[in-house]
């Protein structure tokens, strides 16, 4: 079963609350010079807060839902622009429900490309 896409959209703003709150002070996720000068095309969102996003989507597909497993590696970074913010969308896919425990496969992109590889969500309904 398909389910339906989630669009998130990340600012630089949203980095900076994410790294108070997860204690990720790393400059790469705030400092333009910083993160170009490791190699970087800017400034990229923290993996783990791209990966929160993801299983925010499904929790919105699931909700009351036990997590029983979430995992993914992270492939792409998601570049955020000094103004606004970019987008990621979340699509996920029902692979298998059975004893009590039910499967999803998830495609987060970002600009098309894909940002997470192999995500997936192991849920108790």
């Amino acid at each position: 079963m398909t389910l339906e896409t989630h669009t998130f959209t990340i600012t630089r703003a949203d980095l900076v609350r994410y790294a108070e709150a997860s204690g990720d002070h790393n400059p790469i996720h705030q400092d333009e010079a910083v993160a170009t000068s490791v190699g970087l095309p800017g400034v990229i969102a923290h993996g783990m807060y791209t990966m929160a996003l993801a299983a925010r989507a499904v929790s919105l597909w699931y909700p009351g839902a036990e997590v029983v497993s979430f995992g993914c590696k992270f492939t792409n970074p998601v570049v955020v622009p000094a103004e606004g913010g970019v987008d990621i969308e979340v699509a996920g896919e029902t692979k298998s429900t059975e004893d009590g425990l039910t499967t999803i496969a998830l495609t987060v992109t970002c600009d098309g490309q894909k940002v997470l590889g192999m995500p997936k969500a192991v849920l108790r309904a």
